[in-house]
């Protein structure tokens, strides 16, 4: 099945219309030279492919030399590079090619945005535009099923994730099979190869250890003191994952109550199928006793992939006090606070009393049965 992704026309009419770079980031294997041939197959304008592993134009795009460069794209409209990461100061030279070269539209891919932005932020501040894009998302479902289909197929999407390759597989073996390589250091071969981590030992026991605490919070003493590492590392760790498009945060809210938690961070996975593949644990639902955290994790990843594709900005959070009330989400936007608590099966009518007391009653709980209007 062909899945027409959401940033398919936002990505197309930016690159007609803006005067930027498009920069296009994305964990590995989440289809982003698919997306970018999809979307530069609809131009009629002249394209030059760049495969950024190609030595013939690596040494050209890092050479600081307009003449060089001028004579790559002379006679082309449109100049898409991808893995962009892969060529040295790629920054600084499609400035130059930019400055000096205003009507080529430039599109370029990178899968390891710590490092692609790094290269990237201070030459070209003011000239890009970029996207994010994640494993493939409900809403984008949502254009060949309708919400019926997709809740009949929810625990296959929360078991087996939502990465593209998985579609294109009929039998769970094959599924399983696909994300254990994944799963294993290809994953995070960035990190490894573009930061000072020479040993995947740690990255890969880290990622276990956040595998098995989706939906709790999580700390960095303990983390730190079962890795045997300082608390500063870790925290450089779970930055580089982050910054992988692997796992995200969110932190605590507050309104400076001392009563309230903030100090920790909840993480979240951004596919569950890679989640289970670090746990090894595939099972259906009737043999599991993680579901809820699950939902927990799906259901705000979802959320968030919908908010970005949507080009919705607002902070996200999860609430709670020392005396144990919580919630599982919490959006602030324009000063307006918005409570969400996430169960899979039996909803929960009411939203704390501490928190209604304290922020009023925008709140309502999201189950397998409303989820639709929530993410989709």
């Amino acid at each position: 099945m062909k899945i027409q992704r959401k940033l398919l026309q936002i990505i197309k009419k930016d690159l007609l219309e803006s005067k930027r770079i498009i920069i296009l980031y994305g964990a590995r294997q989440t289809g982003k030279t698919t997306l970018s041939n999809d979307i530069l197959s609809n131009f009629d304008e002249h394209v030059l492919k760049i495969n950024a592993d190609e030595l013939k134009y690596v040494d050209i795009l890092s050479s600081r030399d307009f003449q060089k460069m001028q004579m790559l794209v002379a006679d082309y409209d449109v100049l898409f590079i991808d893995e962009a990461q892969r060529i040295p100061d790629i920054g600084i030279n499609l400035k130059i090619i930019h400055d000096n070269l205003p009507k080529l539209k430039i599109l370029a891919t990178g899968s390891s945005s710590f490092e692609l932005a790094n290269k990237v932020r201070e030459p070209l501040t003011g000239r890009t535009s970029t996207h994010i894009l994640y494993p493939v998302s409900l809403s984008e479902l949502r254009m060949h099923y309708n919400l019926f289909e997709l809740q009949d197929r929810i625990e296959e999407y929360m078991i087996f994730g939502m990465y593209p390759v998985i579609f294109h597989y009929s039998s769970g073996q094959k599924k399983e099979k696909y994300l254990r390589e994944l799963s294993s250091a290809y994953l995070y071969k960035d990190i490894l190869e573009l930061s000072s981590i020479r040993n995947s030992t740690k990255i890969s026991s880290l990622l276990k250890m956040l595998a098995l605490q989706i939906g709790t919070e999580v700390s960095l003493n303990e983390l730190a003191a079962n890795l045997n590492l300082s608390q500063e590392t870790v925290n450089s760790y779970l930055d580089l994952l982050e910054k992988a498009f692997i796992i995200f945060r969110l932190g605590g809210f507050s309104r400076n109550l001392r009563k309230e938690v903030t100090k920790r961070n909840k993480i979240y996975f951004w596919d569950l199928g890679v989640r289970n593949s670090l746990i090894d644990n595939f099972n259906s639902f009737n043999l599991r006793n993680d579901i809820g955290q699950m939902w927990e994790n799906f259901i705000i990843a979802e959320r968030l992939k919908y908010l970005s594709y949507k080009q919705i900005f607002l902070s996200s959070y999860f609430w709670r006090t020392y005396t144990g009330a919580e919630i599982d989400y919490v959006e602030e936007k324009g000063g307006e606070l918005y409570a969400f608590e996430i169960k899979y099966k039996k909803a929960k009518p009411h939203a704390p009393k501490t928190w209604k007391e304290q922020y009023g009653n925008n709140y309502r709980c999201i189950t397998k049965e409303n989820f639709g209007e929530f993410v989709v």
